[in-house]
């Protein structure tokens, strides 16, 4: 495929203009219109909120990364996507029945259950802090290890594990080079899943991959690699957005101390702060890909079968249409209606999961170090350009 020079390179570095915001190219763009990637294949750029919620509810467009014209983020997403099917990739009927066995476990009940748990989990990880030297890198000491844990400990995996299921992720979300090098990792993972899978059905645990097991492989329905593949979308798709959240919005806060001093001073409004840092971050770095099934037509431009689609998420929650003074930090805004968690039946599956992660989060960390600070100017922080969540690498702070 030969390209075509005048099209704008997707994805785009942020950082810019402004770590927070979309790249300045993006909302330069009009509001459907074609970019070129890495393969040089051409997909159309969807920006507006109205639009791109629209794309994600339309039944005509597909998520099945093996169709002709699917958007590939680079050739590790390819080369996973089309040998390593997941519920991320599946079109009903097939995703409505795995969404239907695991909806159960993320319900917004049972994830308010287990909040006290993840209440334990942030204070003994901020008292660990609070004792330790300064300055701490936050993303290691505290971003990471919550979600991590409460991951673990939802899907029954050891978190003295940690290290060598983080170190799969890493090679997962970051844009690795080499297709083999990164399947050699999932399937490592697969197989440690697969035989924990099988021990748990031997000798099942409260905890996800029990549950599986006695329901699912029990009865025939499902292999143990089957709950193996799903807990590695869960296991590290569970920890590493979380992570980004917790670290990013932490940035956003400091960098924006009249907002800082509104979350500090009234913790009840975490359940507003969280969704208005989801909406103005917005991490997935490489927005929500899609493929036409048929022809349709997406903000007055006529889309063909076959042709990829990219909803850019990040523009989304910046429309002005949709939020009034999109480009500014309000942690006393309704923004609930944001698409961060994505929308229509693709919704993110474990967004009761995060949004009460980040609320015991976002309503411990600065009420219980009130002068936490950057060690470092901001200018000094490096991001992730190359990865499917955006963040910040290292967080140096002090208080």
């Amino acid at each position: 495929m030969e390209f075509a020079p005048e099209l704008l390179q997707f994805p785009m570095a942020r950082a810019t203009r402004c770590p927070f915001d979309p790249a300045p190219e993006l909302t330069a763009q009009p509001p459907v219109s074609r970019v070129r990637l890495w393969d040089g294949s051409t997909p159309w750029l969807v920006t507006r909120y109205d639009d791109v919620r629209a794309v994600l509810a339309d039944p005509r467009i597909s998520v099945d990364a093996t169709q002709p014209g699917f958007p590939h983020t680079n050739a590790v997403s390819k080369a996973r996507d089309t040998t390593m099917t997941t519920m991320m990739q599946m079109d009903a009927p097939e995703h409505t029945a795995q969404r239907r066995l695991l909806t159960p476990q993320f319900a917004v009940r049972k994830m308010d259950a287990l909040r006290p748990r993840v209440q334990r989990i942030v204070d003994d990880l901020v008292d660990d802090l609070l004792a330790g030297p300064q300055p701490v890198d936050l993303v290691a000491a505290f971003a990471l290890p919550v979600p991590s844990r409460v991951i673990c400990e939802l899907l029954g995996v050891p978190y003295a594990d940690r290290g060598f299921f983080q170190q799969v992720a890493r090679t997962l979300v970051m844009d690795e080079p080499d297709p083999g090098r990164a399947m050699a990792a999932s399937e490592e993972l697969n197989a440690y899943l697969a035989e924990l899978v099988a021990r748990k059905n031997a000798d099942p645990g409260d905890d996800l991959l029990s549950a599986l097991a006695v329901e699912q492989v029990r009865t025939g329905a499902m292999t143990p690699r089957d709950v193996a593949v799903l807990g590695q979308l869960l296991l590290v798709a569970g920890h590493d957005t979380t992570a980004a959240m917790i670290a990013l919005g932490t940035v956003a806060l400091l960098a924006n101390p009249d907002q800082l001093r509104v979350v500090r001073e009234d913790p009840a409004r975490a359940v507003d702060v969280v969704e208005e840092l989801l909406r103005y971050l917005s991490i997935t770095h490489t927005e929500a890909r899609r493929v036409a099934r048929e022809d349709l037509e997406i903000g007055g431009t006529r889309i063909r079968a076959g042709d990829g689609i990219i909803a850019v998420k990040s523009t989304a929650n910046r429309d002005a249409a949709a939020f009034p003074d999109p480009d500014s930090l309000d942690v006393r805004r309704s923004a609930r209606h944001h698409v961060a968690f994505g929308h229509g039946r693709h919704v993110c599956l474990g967004a009761p999961l995060a949004r009460m992660e980040l609320q015991v989060v976002y309503g411990t960390l600065y009420r219980r170090i009130p002068a936490l600070a950057l060690a470092v100017p901001l200018e000094e922080l490096v991001f992730n350009e190359n990865a499917v969540f955006y963040s910040v690498r290292e967080l140096p702070v002090r208080w």
